[in-house]
């Protein structure tokens, strides 16, 4: 929701690796990779029987590549930036559920410890840096609070989507309703009451997880489950799809880039 670009400070080589414009678009794909790191995660687990742990070791490896490269990347490449967000949407899916299928964590524990953790790792990059904007990931160490921050958002809303829809048993479309009012009203105080646009980026980052993860559970789940009854690969391909035609749009209009000099 921040639409200005820092400047650079003197010294740092690095350019800005984020999307530098905050547009519909880039909300638009954000809720479509949560709900395929939901998605897919089930597919590879369940529908090709890799199980979690091999899913895990599968996904995390090849995420951890991707990464590397985006870290490596001497500018913002749309392709590689939002690849790198699909899979860590996986990740933190994968996060969550290894926590709750192999190790018994319950969700109101594990959505407390991803909580604090979140809250500790933005503590940090405060503290370090003395600003939690997106358009000042500017130097390595920037980057990597940003990567860690996000990791974090994810693996949150996947445990808070699941507590809320399901330990609560107050269903996916009205879990997506709630999950979709925050980010509703978040919008109206960025822009309505010119709330921090830092702040409000960040909370609006946070709650688009468990909305797309629930919008994601609800179109792939059967009926009997409550579900649209879409299909886990149905979901996942759809929605890989679109986020393909929109970065392909971003990556020939430049219209999420920092302009040029």
């Amino acid at each position: 929701m921040q639409h200005n670009t820092l400047a650079t400070a003197p010294g740092w080589a690095q350019a800005v690796k984020v999307p530098a414009v905050i547009t519909l678009y880039f909300w638009l794909i954000k809720i479509m990779a949560t709900t395929i790191g939901e998605t897919a995660a089930d597919f590879l687990s369940v529908d090709l029987h890799l199980g979690l742990g091999g899913t895990s070791v599968v996904m995390s490896g090849l995420f951890l590549a991707v990464l590397a490269a985006q870290l490596r990347a001497q500018r913002y490449i749309p392709w590689l930036y939002w690849l790198s967000v699909t899979l860590i949407s996986v990740v933190g899916t994968l996060l969550t559920d290894n926590l709750t299928d192999r190790f018994g964590v319950p969700l109101p524990v594990s959505t407390a410890l991803f909580a604090l953790a979140l809250a500790v790792a933005f503590a940090a990059w405060w503290r370090s840096e003395g600003t939690l904007s997106i358009h000042s990931i500017d130097t390595p160490r920037r980057e990597g609070f940003y990567w860690a921050v996000i990791l974090l958002t994810f693996a949150l809303g996947t445990a808070g989507g699941d507590l809320i829809a399901e330990r609560l048993h107050l269903g996916y479309p009205l879990s997506a309703a709630m999950f979709g009012a925050v980010i509703a009203l978040t919008t109206l105080a960025y822009f309505g009451l010119k709330a921090s646009a830092v702040a409000t980026f960040w909370v609006a980052y946070i709650f688009t997880r468990p909305f797309g993860a629930t919008v994601g559970d609800w179109l792939s789940k059967s009926g009997a489950e409550g579900g649209l009854g879409l299909g886990t690969m149905g979901t996942s391909a759809l929605f890989l799809a679109s986020i393909v035609l929109l970065v392909a749009y971003l990556t020939k209009s430049r219209r999420d880039a920092a302009p040029a000099a």
